[in-house]
């Protein structure tokens, strides 16, 4: 996928004092997001939203576009 994580997002947000169990607790993020955060997967904007609110960033700041190499092309 081209878009991907540019930092871990959830070693961002323990850093500034949300782990896991209060982000659960605290109904911040639910578990299925929380999970999907952890394998790197995307989540929803409106879940991107929540992190930035957390982290107090833009969604450029966590997300990145690094483009496919598509089959055929070469860099020569």
């Amino acid at each position: 996928m081209p878009v991907q994580y540019k930092v871990n997002v959830l070693a961002a947000l323990k850093a500034s004092g949300h782990n896991t169990t209060n982000l659960r607790r605290e109904k911040l993020l639910a578990e299925s997001t929380i999970q999907q955060l952890r394998t790197g997967n995307l989540v929803s904007w409106a879940n991107i939203g929540r992190i930035c609110e957390l982290l107090g960033c833009q969604p450029g700041d966590i997300l990145e576009y690094a483009p496919e190499e598509r089959k055929g092309e070469s860099d020569e």
